[in-house]
């Protein structure tokens, strides 16, 4: 088993955060906050099992709602190797997006199809910007990441927004051009 820690081994230790989590938690935040995240679910309760193993998460049994399920908690270790993680440096984020792509596609299959299938994600765009508004409102209850919080979906909104407008103009650049009667 390799003790080294992916990134999505820091998004759970960040999740996990002071108050502890169990892996249903995470996952329940990650659905919620899907437009930083996402991934197979499965892969929350395996990595925090992990983590548990590797001796970065401390793990007690508890009582859940329908079966006994597992807190989480932060280790002196997990705390160390996110204070190193918080040094290194930051590269912009890729992205990995089949939008782009699809767009790029437009000469070979047509315009008017990938018009309309990129414009598609104006309903997603729209429950993400649903999710923000639930988030923000979340964020009201967790004061000691309020204002982290509250930049990071500061920045989703605008994000969303540059999508919104790129949609725009791919609706006005590739609208079917009239011809000119003579």
């Amino acid at each position: 088993m390799s003790e080294t820690l992916s990134p999505l081994s820091y998004v759970i230790l960040v999740l996990v955060g002071p108050g502890g989590a169990g892996a249903h938690d995470l996952v329940r935040m990650v659905r919620q906050g899907r437009v930083y995240q996402s991934g197979a679910e499965s892969q929350y309760y395996a990595e925090t099992k992990r983590l548990a193993r590797l001796g970065y998460l401390d793990a007690h049994k508890g009582p859940g709602r329908t079966r006994e399920r597992t807190h989480y908690t932060l280790t002196e270790k997990a705390c160390d190797a996110l204070r190193e993680w918080s040094r290194q440096p930051v590269r912009f984020p890729r992205f990995e997006t089949h939008a782009i792509v699809r767009l790029l596609a437009a000469d070979l299959v047509g315009e008017a199809p990938v018009r309309d299938s990129l414009q598609t994600m104006r309903h997603d765009i729209a429950d993400l910007a649903a999710r923000l508004d639930v988030a923000e409102a979340m964020a009201e209850t967790l004061p000691h990441r309020k204002k982290y919080l509250l930049l990071n979906h500061r920045l989703a909104r605008r994000l969303l927004q540059a999508h919104l407008d790129w949609l725009n103009e791919i609706e006005r650049e590739l609208r079917p051009r009239r011809r000119r009667r003579r």
